[in-house]
């Protein structure tokens, strides 16, 4: 059998552990020394110099024009859908292969996701089905014509003159959130483009991505608006955290403004204008984020060292595929993955794996099939079936070894 040469070849990549994690962070900069200067000076909470300093390295690294930090990922995507005018009773456009928070998010402005399928070499939302979907099931309508129009807010985008309308029900379909999975960049360019040919704006879940790039572009600034996460099994970590992306002169403003509580400036007066969210990052999360930014690009080398050990080792094993970053990218590899055959070896291999302390875990479980997604609309998802019966995570934490 194969799985102990697995599990063997992990444990040569993190001697010494007993129970090796699937991903853990790594501190190795300024990270105590930041958030000490916060303890020192008081400045813990919502208001600090490193919120402004780690949104402004954000911007640096990735090349958006805004970056608005928020306490976790699933909280800039809920921003990010208000944002982009997804009201009450509308259907969003997703993939049924993602973490749940994205279908949380689309659920707490009211609306309903809608599951289109994946490609196999990215992972991630497949163009091909995306648009396959659209043409037989969409209608592009003039806003203005009585009946078809919904009432938008104030954070709603400015007035399209076409609108995307589901023909059997006749919602909108007021978003698209595609998901670059497990830090794999989708064919994002593809999936922008036609969904500006149905007026439909893009909000990009990169919150496993960071340090992804697609055609030499960074994930997260390809659609209107787009979010990172940095929980703590992520890549980099401020405990919990996340960012609004966005090159949107009206729309990133807004998105500081309703994030933290939509309190007008003012030196002494409670003023607020809007209904506001207190999803501001605090101060000492954001000490951790700008000290993890500062090593980010020697993690990004350690892990793609790791992902380059995988593929080599994996070779030899024919039941086995690795996951390899697609076409036109770099990966982070946040998360290593493999294929196995057929699910009854997954699972076998799982139990073995939990035996050997060696933490590895299966892909989620599809959305369509949680039960409080279960009714709502999907396309053929063959691909995304078959993925889920034979994914395996595998460890991908930052290894202790010097680079050359």
């Amino acid at each position: 059998m194969y799985y102990q040469p697995i599990i063997d070849f992990i444990r040569s990549l993190y001697p010494g552990k007993e129970t090796i994690p699937l991903h853990e962070p790594y501190f190795g900069g300024n990270e105590k020394k930041y958030v000490l200067d916060c303890i020192d000076t008081n400045y813990v909470s919502s208001v600090g110099r490193y919120v402004d300093r780690f949104e402004e390295m954000i911007r640096d690294f990735t090349g958006a024009k805004y970056a608005i930090a928020t306490v976790n990922g699933t909280a800039a995507l809920h921003i990010a859908l208000k944002l982009a005018g997804v009201q009450p009773g509308d259907l969003v456009i997703t993939q049924p292969l993602t973490f749940v928070a994205t279908c949380n998010a689309i659920s707490y402005c009211g609306a309903e996701p809608v599951f289109v399928d994946i490609d196999s070499d990215t992972l991630g939302m497949s163009p091909d089905s995306l648009e396959s979907w659209l043409e037989q099931n969409v209608d592009i309508v003039d806003k203005g014509l009585e009946g078809l129009e919904t009432p938008r807010s104030k954070l709603s985008q400015p007035s399209q003159p076409f609108l995307s309308i589901h023909k059997a029900t006749r919602r909108h379909i007021s978003a698209c959130v595609p998901m670059h999975t497990f830090g794999h960049p989708c064919k994002i360019d593809r999936i922008v483009d036609i969904c500006n040919r149905y007026h439909i704006p893009v909000v990009e879940d990169a919150a496993e991505s960071i340090g992804s790039y697609f055609k030499g572009k960074h994930t997260g600034i390809f659609g209107k608006l787009g979010i990172l996460s940095f929980n703590g099994n992520k890549t980099i970590t401020t405990g919990g955290g996340g960012m609004i992306l966005t090159d949107d002169d009206e729309l990133g403003p807004l998105a500081k403004h309703i994030t933290t509580t939509a309190k007008k400036p003012h030196p002494w007066k409670f003023e607020h204008d809007m209904i506001g969210y207190n999803y501001r990052l605090p101060n000492i999360n954001a000490a951790l984020g700008c000290a993890q930014m500062e090593i980010l690009p020697y993690i990004l080398q350690n892990k793609r060292e790791t992902a380059r050990k995988y593929q080599e080792f994996f070779k030899n094993i024919e039941e086995v595929k690795f996951i390899q970053e697609p076409s036109d990218s770099i990966s982070n590899y946040w998360l290593n993955a493999i294929l196995l055959n057929k699910e009854e070896e997954r699972d076998q291999f799982l139990d073995y794996a939990y035996s050997q302390k060696v933490m590895c875990r299966p892909a989620w479980t599809l959305m369509n099939k949680l039960p409080m997604f279960s009714k709502c609309i999907y396309s053929l998802l063959n691909v995304a079936s078959a993925i889920e019966k034979r994914l395996v995570n595998i460890p991908s934490s930052f290894r202790q070894y010097e680079i050359n």
